[in-house]
């Protein structure tokens, strides 16, 4: 979903010289109120209000202290909203990727950039820790920060154990 869906923050002044602009983690979302986690900084931003925001959305966002305690925040401005998505594939690595795991020692983490847009993460783990590994990637919350600061809309997670070492791929795309 783009900046010209559902999100309307409303009319709120964007030179508010206390706004934030960055890209954030939804970490948190109910009807009255959201939280945001800024996926650069790490800073975690509790706003007063819901803009129509859901839970693992990723938004490039302005973002400014509510008046007059200035304790919460609210949306001035969304330029991109997207709902991110993390799941388990049923493909395993591919060769590229079992190389990359081949080469490192047990506990590596490799990265390469993909063809087009976002990142191929490759872990060489023990074999009998590839599904405790998978397991890892899909519950981390930092999954999802990595996907939104990348810009990217899914994360797919591939994995296989190949002779004396496991390979978990994590690729991030659009």
């Amino acid at each position: 979903m783009d900046g010209d869906d559902a999100v309307d923050p409303g009319t709120d002044d964007v030179t508010d010289p206390a706004a934030v602009e960055g890209r954030f983690l939804v970490t948190h979302a109910d009807d009255d109120s959201a939280v945001l986690k800024d996926v650069e900084t790490g800073q975690v931003h509790t706003l007063a209000g819901n803009p129509g925001v859901e839970e693992r959305d990723a938004i490039e966002a302005t973002v400014a202290p509510e008046p007059p305690m200035e304790v919460t925040w609210r949306v001035l401005e969304v330029r991109e909203r997207r709902s991110l998505r993390v799941e388990a594939s049923d493909e395993p690595p591919t060769a590229q990727e079992r190389d990359l795991a081949a080469e490192g020692d047990v506990g590596d983490l490799t990265r390469r950039e993909r063809a087009g847009d976002g990142e191929i993460h490759v872990l060489t783990v023990p074999p009998e820790g590839v599904e405790a590994a998978v397991e890892d990637v899909l519950d981390d919350e930092a999954t999802l920060a990595r996907a939104a600061r990348l810009g990217v809309a899914r994360v797919e997670v591939r994995s296989a154990t190949a002779g004396d070492h496991g390979v978990v791929s994590v690729r991030y795309m659009p």
